[in-house]
């Protein structure tokens, strides 16, 4: 039986969460991702980041073992350049707010990036915002003033938070939103969940759709945007949403495949199968959702109790199941058995 890779031709990858956690790779990723190349599949790793130009991404994924070039790395800064570019005249003044993958962006595909204080600002067709450690109100101010006398408003992503080692910061969707209380239009978004950062994925992948693979931790972002491209999503439970938010999760963000972590790629896919009486099989394991109750059995894999018991849990939610009366101490136990080695 084919492994789960082998189903695809090219696998657009998320970073934070599925590929490394701070500076520490995350266990299985590095081999597993690894072992997909030596099949021939092409990698291409797409983050919300707009910030970092894909150089210094490039770097730090091959600082941790993995075989790449910067042309592997898709910024959702890129994707918002490719967006301008198929509305602007080539060498058209964008004003760009954020980090410098934002201008260098917008220099590969041959329009002209103005910072803030370049008089050149004045003149602009269109704004890109994105995430900038950097930015100031006056960036802010000048974007603010561009939309207001109608240049076109990309933003990079709409993230209002950013993880970092001592907490969350505001991410660039707050930023965004500082320039959305000043004006009376909504930016196009580009990054997750929307579609136009997977497309770009896709196409420097050059795969279709179908023959895409994307790959994520987080549920409103990676899972999300792979559903609104019609992408098949594999969830791996090794960042921000857990197994319990996967079991509650509504349609616009399920993920056509579910595994502990990414040496699921190289396994055949064992899918959960109704059985009876609501019950759902998977290697040697079932769950179902009974009186408001979750209740499993079995001693099969980690892969597999996942899988049966988020697959009970969408069937009695789409049934009409209210899951939100599944208390606390039920999830804690139900967890404890997905986990058990």
């Amino acid at each position: 039986m084919n492994s789960l890779a082998s189903r695809y031709q090219g696998i657009v990858c998320d970073l934070d969460g599925v590929v490394y956690k701070g500076t520490d790779a995350v266990p299985e990723a590095v081999p597993a991702l690894e072992g997909a190349r030596d099949l021939g599949m092409r990698i291409v790793y797409a983050t919300n980041n707009a910030s970092r130009p894909p150089r210094e991404v490039s770097d730090q994924l091959g600082s941790l073992g993995l075989t790449l070039t910067p042309a592997d790395v898709v910024t959702s800064s890129q994707a918002g350049a490719h967006y301008l570019a198929g509305e602007l005249p080539a060498g058209a003044l964008v004003l760009a707010v954020g980090g410098e993958g934002v201008a260098l962006a917008l220099r590969e595909v041959g329009l002209r990036p103005v910072r803030t204080g370049d008089p050149a600002a004045e003149q602009t067709e269109a704004v890109l915002q994105g995430l900038g450690r950097d930015v100031t109100w006056t960036d802010l101010a000048e974007a603010a003033f561009a939309v207001g006398r109608g240049a076109r408003w990309v933003a990079t992503n709409a993230d209002t938070t950013l993880p970092t080692h001592r907490g969350l910061a505001p991410g660039n969707g707050s930023l965004v939103a500082v320039v959305r209380a000043a004006v009376d239009v909504d930016p196009v978004v580009v990054g997750k969940p929307y579609p136009p950062l997977y497309e770009l994925a896709a196409a420097v992948l050059g795969t279709a759709i179908p023959d895409t693979l994307a790959i994520g931790d987080r549920l409103d972002t990676d899972l999300a945007g792979a559903v609104s491209t019609g992408m098949d999503g594999l969830y791996v439970a090794t960042g921000v949403s857990s197994p319990r938010d996967v079991a509650l999760a509504g349609g616009s963000e399920r993920p056509r495949f579910l595994a502990r972590d990414l040496s699921a790629l190289h396994r055949p896919y064992d899918e959960a199968q109704e059985a009876d009486d609501g019950w759902f099989t998977c290697d040697g394991v079932r769950a179902r959702v009974a009186d408001g109750t979750i209740e499993v059995d079995g001693d099969g894999g980690r892969d597999a109790r996942l899988r049966a018991v988020v697959a009970a849990c969408w069937a009695a939610a789409d049934a009409g199941t209210d899951l939100s009366g599944i208390d606390d101490s039920q999830w804690t136990q139900t967890q404890e058995w997905m986990e058990r080695t």
